[in-house]
């Protein structure tokens, strides 16, 4: 019995291993053969902070990306410009015996009807240099087009970082709401142990319990503010960049403007996108002008043809040009003339919007700067010295319900106004890289 047990495990130890060398081939022969797995896509990512978030708009923002597609637009009307014109086929049998059907009984040498073949080729000839002036039109317009889609971008650049900034005042203004809560809170439970020691009427408690729910509003608002910040933010970034629950880092802060207006306007004038677009247009309205001119000329047409007539082979040349009597292309000429005059003006009247927009923005970062410093020289500080010092004087029985609360209150208005003008330099130091045209201001 045992025997046939060893002579079975036998077998069934050769047929496993059989079957291990077999699986091994397979899985040899499958990763020679078969085809590389499939990379997984990559995550989205969960945590941004203000560079990354501006990087995920530029490469997922839906609009963005169709706005983009105007260069390849722009630069398939290159490849039309630059095309020249095909030659033409001509060809045509003459005098066939249709109203005759019984010519078609008559031998082909007793036709009376001569027979007539012929066959050519025609090409014109484009004079003036037009396809050289199209090209050239059409690539001054790609260039215009470029800078056009650059602008683009620094606008979305600058709203990514508007809606930045208002979601980093939503997590800060929610970040002390709770923590203001949580504070109140241990007053609320201090005052109820005093109110059951008859330290206190019950009116003063129910004071207490009525500011608490401001408190808890506060919280309610802040998350909501929050959530609705961030929402408006993804749709920048694009829904697939982030998942539904990511997260921002970074806090409102201060940094100190060190470059002057006029170093910050002459480097607006040199990197301003629409400027450039602008200044580019002059040069692409000259192009257009070229190219009317180069349209006055009229083109050559050449053909070159075969010609059988009753057995009798011919050849023939010929040329076609119109005579420019009357159309010489005099209107589209003026019209380009006088665009090249607007596109000039127009490049003015941005050059001096630019300088504006960097006066303004500079003016108004100065203007919150001065603001902010005035919170952090000594007003925070107080409002917090003030509230403690209340508090204090309230628990120990010292100071009344009214002063304690309006000291709270004083607090709470302070720190909420700190963080709306930390906000308020951020977002006028993100109109100022706008209207710059760059992110780097004090380098």
């Amino acid at each position: 019995m045992y025997s046939d047990i060893r002579r079975v495990r036998a077998n069934n130890h050769s047929t496993s291993c059989g079957l291990r060398i077999a699986n091994v081939w397979l899985l040899l022969g499958a990763s020679l053969f078969s085809s590389p797995a499939p990379v997984q896509a990559q995550q989205p990512i969960s945590r941004v902070d203000l560079d990354q978030a501006i990087e995920l708009a530029l490469a997922h923002n839906h609009a963005l990306k169709a706005v983009r597609t105007q260069i390849e637009q722009s630069q398939a009307e290159e490849i039309t410009a630059g095309l020249r014109p095909n030659p033409v086929f001509t060809a045509d049998y003459s005098f066939l015996p249709i109203f005759s059907p019984s010519a078609f009984d008559i031998p082909v040498s007793q036709n009376p009807l001569p027979q007539e073949f012929d066959a050519g080729l025609s090409y014109t000839i484009e004079r003036g240099h037009k396809r050289q002036a199209r090209l050239r039109a059409a690539r001054d317009l790609t260039s215009v087009t470029r800078s056009q889609v650059s602008d683009t971008e620094r606008g979305l650049v600058f709203r990514v970082a508007q809606q930045f900034v208002a979601a980093l005042l939503a997590k800060s203004n929610l970040e002390f709401a709770r923590k203001d809560l949580e504070s109140f809170q241990q007053t609320v439970s201090l005052s109820e142990s005093r109110y059951k020691a008859g330290d206190i009427s019950e009116g003063d408690l129910l004071k207490i319990r009525i500011q608490l729910l401001q408190f808890q509003t506060d919280v309610s608002s802040a998350e909501l503010a929050l959530a609705q910040s961030l929402a408006s933010l993804r749709q920048l970034l694009g829904y697939d960049a982030v998942p539904a629950d990511y997260e921002i880092i970074g806090d409102l802060a201060y940094t100190p403007l060190r470059r002057n207006k006029e170093d910050l306007q002459a480097l607006a004038l040199r990197l301003r996108p629409d400027l450039q677009a602008a200044q580019q247009g002059v040069t692409a309205a000259e192009s257009q002008f070229l190219l009317a001119k180069a349209n006055a000329k009229r083109d050559l047409t050449t053909s070159l043809q075969f010609n059988h007539v009753s057995g009798v082979n011919a050849a023939s040349l010929g040329l076609n040009i119109e005579l420019p009597f009357f159309n010489r292309n005099q209107g589209e000429i003026a019209r380009t003339r006088y665009a090249v005059s607007q596109s000039q003006e127009t490049r003015s009247a941005v050059e001096e919007a630019v300088l504006t927009d960097v006066a303004s923005a500079y003016e108004a970062v100065k203007s919150f700067e001065k603001i902010v410093q005035l919170y952090t020289a000594g007003a925070l500080k107080h409002a917090q010295d003030s509230r403690d010092i209340s508090e204090f004087a309230y628990q120990q029985g010292a100071a009344s319900l009214l002063d304690y609360l309006d000291a709270e209150r004083s607090y709470r208005a302070t720190q909420l106004a700190y963080r709306q003008a930390l906000a308020n330099y951020m977002l006028a130091a993100e109109q100022l890289r706008e209207a710059v045209g760059t992110r780097e201001l004090n380098h």
